[in-house]
């Protein structure tokens, strides 16, 4: 595939393909004769991957350890363990804190639906019945 066609089926631009094989979040793609990017199927596992990995907060630093690390091969995978564990820690971390704010927001939405809005109603009828009977 060329790298049009990665930045159309995951929804990225061609310059953060770019950009994202400058820095080392995915390894180097094999180029044609002619110089253009040739994306395989490994090529586009790295880009899925980092796609994923950066939505959920992970930080390029992190990634571009990771990817650098996998291409040393196996006597780095106690580290990369080690990076994606961490990785995950803060992003479970992340998720436990969202989960606290959705609780809070769910619990102030039910105050509204139980306390305030039925109360804001009987105001209302009642002006509205003082106001017909002072007509």
């Amino acid at each position: 595939m060329n790298i049009a066609e990665v930045a159309r089926k995951y929804d990225l631009t061609q310059d953060t393909l770019r950009y994202y094989e400058k820095i080392g979040l995915i390894p180097p793609v094999n180029r044609t004769s002619g110089g253009t990017r040739d994306y395989n199927e490994h090529d586009c596992g790295w880009v899925d991957f980092i796609k994923c990995m950066r939505s959920a907060g992970v930080q390029i630093e992190a990634l571009a350890e990771y990817v650098r690390l996998c291409q040393l091969g196996d006597s780095t995978i106690g580290e990369r363990k080690e990076i994606l564990m961490r990785e995950r820690r803060r992003i479970a971390d992340q998720i436990a804190e969202m989960q606290g704010t959705l609780n809070r927001l769910d619990a102030k939405i039910e105050h509204y639906a139980r306390d305030i809005v039925p109360a804001q109603r009987e105001l209302f009828a009642s002006s509205v019945s003082e106001h017909t009977h002072a007509q």
